[in-house]
Parts: structure tokens; sequence; C-alpha cells
């Protein structure tokens, strides 16, 4: 055991991939919206098709799909763990974005907001706040 040698972790990063019905728009969302980068991408056709977006720590891998989708988005949640996901909750607001209102949940506040095929993105940060606050009435004790 004395001869073994640290090998760093073969995994390192989950990434969530969606299958989307418009690029254009979730690129929007995702980029003016959120502050995602775009940081690598897929071209044929001068179109792109496929991409991967990071921010901070989080990425997600977005491609478009050509044919029905039925029922997409339904029970996927992707969840950004933030140092501080009150302030992220203010950002997309202020892109004009429509978050769900903030709560506690897991000794975490949660911002929970739905992407334009209807994945749920939910951005976390630990808190001391007592479980199941809003913020709406977290604000208005302060």
């Amino acid at each position: 055991m004395a001869n073994q040698t640290t090998k760093a972790p073969n995994i390192t990063q989950a990434v969530p991939f969606f299958m989307i019905t418009e690029m254009e728009r979730s690129l929007h969302f995702y980029v003016e919206g959120l502050g995602f980068t775009l940081v690598n991408q897929w071209v044929p056709k001068d179109k792109i098709e496929w991409c991967w977006l990071q921010r901070g720590g989080g990425a997600l891998m977005l491609q478009t799909l050509h044919k029905d989708m039925p029922g997409r988005g339904l029970g996927v949640s992707v969840c950004f763990q933030c140092q501080d996901a009150l302030a992220l909750y203010q950002e997309f607001v202020e892109q004009g974005l429509k978050p769900n209102e903030p709560f506690v949940g897991n000794n975490m506040w949660v911002v929970t907001i739905k992407d334009p095929d209807s994945y749920n993105l939910d951005f976390e940060s630990p808190t001391n706040v007592p479980e199941e606050t809003k913020y709406s009435d977290w604000k208005k004790e302060q």
C-alpha cells in the first residue's frame, strides 16, 4: 500500500444534456438571461446544432432535436450549487426573466426557473433561514 500513487479523479463533472426545440431561443435564455458562456459548439450547415455552455463551475449541453418531443422537460431538474442564489434571483429578474419566488428547502435558498423547453433549473445556496420560508416573507423581516 505504501507504493500506491494518488490518481486524479476520473469523473470530474456531471453535465446535463438537453434536447431542445429552438437553439437561438435557448441560447438567448441561457447566455443573455442566465449569464452562461458559449464555450464549445458544433455548427453544421451554418447553424449551431449542439453547444456546451458554462457559468462558473456549472455547465450544460444543448442539442437541437428535429422531431416531435412530447413531454420534454417533464421530471427533469438540474440543481446548480451556488454561493448566493438570491443574488442570481435579482440578476435574473433584472434581465426580465420570471423565476419563481425563492424559498428555503433542505437548508438552501432555492431559485427555480424554467428554460424555454420546460426544464426546471434550480439555483441553490446554503442558508440558516428556517425551512419553507418564502423570500417575500423573509424580506419583510429584514
